[in-house]
């Protein structure tokens, strides 16, 4: 058996092949079937999902709290959507940080009461105003992506702050 050394060729040729019969490559598979997996669930049970990933065992004001600001700025709080994630979020990060440090359950960064939330809400708020690469190059896309997301955490701050005052009167 005789084995042709020129590689290169043999890729190209590949490659021409490839192209010309438009052969999906394995990325290309696998995100056609996630679109289509996602596209069949309506945006409320997606978004449900997601709030599901960031605090389960927050109570239903919280919860209610976190949809609208999701309805209101378009985004959630994880960076979440159903085309993919728009870029990693603090709060996202929260959830990573605890996971490796197996310090809380990273799938309840909300916590389980307003004050817990209003805590999680405020050090991503912060983490996101004191970056740890402050003069890092971000493209327009991310720019704007982390514009909806300090809108986020603004607004679903003053949500919760206005249960906590509810709650107390």
């Amino acid at each position: 058996m005789q084995v042709n050394s020129n590689y290169q060729q043999n890729i190209g040729l590949y490659e021409n092949k490839r192209k010309r019969s438009e052969t999906p490559t394995f990325a290309q598979c696998v995100t056609e079937k996630e679109e289509k997996q996602i596209q069949n669930v309506p945006a409320a049970d997606f978004e449900e999902r997601v709030l599901q990933n960031a605090g389960p065992n927050a109570p239903q004001s919280v919860k209610d709290a976190w949809m609208e600001t999701t309805k209101e700025i378009g985004l959630n709080g994880l960076g979440e959507t159903k085309n993919g994630r728009t870029h990693i979020t603090q709060m996202y990060i929260q959830q990573a940080i605890a996971n490796y440090w197996g310090t809380l359950n990273s799938a309840n960064i909300l916590g389980d009461s307003v004050e817990s939330a209003i805590r999680a809400t405020q050090k991503a708020l912060y983490d996101f105003d004191h970056p740890l690469e402050p003069n890092k190059v971000r493209s327009i896309e991310e720019q704007q992506a982390r514009v909806k997301e300090r809108q986020f955490y603004v607004s679903f701050l003053d949500k919760l702050r206005k249960l906590l005052t509810e709650n107390k009167e």
